[in-house]
C-alpha cells in the first residue's frame, strides 16, 4: 500500500494522480489541513482530488497541532523544519492506520538542489520539508516520481494527466506587480501615448537565474508592446534600451519570485499582438 503526501499543489497533484492511475485502490492520499492555508483552501482542494482527479484522499485537520509548534518561533529556517517534522508525525500515523509500506512525495529537483549541497561550497538556499529522507523510525520507502524534474516539467506532465491550469493568488500577484511597473514606466518616458497595446505577460515556465551568491529557480516575465491603426496588423514597438534596461531592472529587484525579463518582438502577422 502506498500513503501520498498531498498538499493541493502541482507538484504533489502530479505525483498522486499519476501513481494513482498506476496502482488505483492500493493507493491512499493524505490531505493535511495544517492551518496555514487560504481560505476554503482545504474544501477546495478536496473537491478538486476527489472529484475531479477521482484521487482516493483523506483530509486531516493537525492545525491546532501545527500552529502550536510554530508559536514564538520567528526564523524562517526553523520554522520549516518544525513543520517537516510535524508532516512527518501526521504521515507516520497515518501509515499505521492503513499499515502502508511506501511514502509518496512530489519531491521537484529544485528542491534537491536547495535543500543540499552537492560538491563543495555551494549553498543550502532552503530546506524542504519533503528532502532528506524519513526518520530511521518509518518503516516507509520513499517513492518520489518528480525527483529529476523542474517545475516546468511536472506543469507539463499535468497537463497531460489532465489536471486543470493552474491560476494562483501568487501568480496574478507577481504579474499585476510587474505591469503597473511597466506601464509607468512607459507614461513616465512619454512613450504610452504613442502605443497601440502595451502589457505584461508572465510565461507559464521558470528560469534559472543567480542573484548574488545563490542560483535561483524563478518565473519569467514577457513584456509585449504594438504599433497599430487598425489591429488587423501590428508592428512591435521599438522602446529605447534605457526605458527597458529601467524597467527590467524594476520588476527583477521589485517584484519577489521574477528573475527574467524579455522582450517580444514579434509583429503580427506572424503573431497575435495577445499572448494566449
Amino acid at each position: 500500500m502506498v500513503i501520498g503526501a498531498l498538499s493541493g499543489g502541482v507538484d504533489s497533484t502530479v505525483a498522486a494522480v499519476l501513481v494513482s492511475r498506476a496502482i488505483g485502490d492500493r493507493f491512499r492520499g493524505i490531505f493535511v489541513d495544517n492551518g496555514l492555508l487560504r481560505k476554503n483552501e482545504a474544501a477546495d482542494v478536496m473537491s478538486m482530488l476527489r472529484e475531479q482527479m477521482h484521487v482516493h484522499v483523506n483530509c486531516v485537520d493537525a492545525s491546532k497541532r501545527f500552529i502550536e509548534a510554530l508559536k514564538d518561533i520567528s526564523d524562517p529556517e526553523e520554522k520549516r523544519k518544525i513543520i517537516g517534522n510535524q508532516f512527518i508525525e501526521v504521515f507516520e500515523a497515518q501509515a499505521q492506520v492503513i499499515s502502508a509500506d511506501f511514502l509518496l512525495q512530489g519531491t521537484l529537483y529544485p528542491d534537491v538542489i536547495e535543500s543540499v549541497s552537492y560538491k563543495g561550497p555551494s549553498a543550502t538556499i532552503k530546506t524542504h520539508h519533503n528532502v532528506g529522507g524519513l526518520p530511521e523510525r518509518m518503516k516507509l520507502q520513499l517513492i518520489e516520481p518528480l525527483r529529476y524534474l523542474f517545475k516546468d516539467e511536472a506543469r507539463k506532465l499535468g497537463m497531460v494527466l489532465g489536471l486543470p491550469a493552474e491560476v494562483t493568488a501568487e501568480r496574478l500577484r507577481k504579474l499585476r506587480e510587474a505591469d503597473a511597473i511597466y506601464l509607468h514606466e512607459l507614461r513616465a518616458a512619454g512613450l504610452y501615448e504613442q502605443i497601440g497595446q502595451a502589457f505584461a505577460v508572465l510565461l507559464p515556465c521558470k528560469a534559472v537565474g543567480v542573484m548574488g551568491d545563490f542560483r535561483t529557480y524563478e518565473e519569467v516575465i514577457a513584456l509585449r508592446a504594438v504599433a497599430t491603426t487598425d489591429y488587423m496588423t501590428a508592428d512591435w514597438y521599438p522602446i529605447p534600451f534605457p526605458v527597458l534596461r529601467r524597467v527590467s531592472l524594476r520588476i527583477v529587484n521589485e517584484v519577489s519570485g521574477v528573475n527574467r525579463v524579455t522582450y517580444d518582438i514579434t509583429s503580427k502577422p506572424p503573431a497575435t499582438i495577445e499572448w494566449e
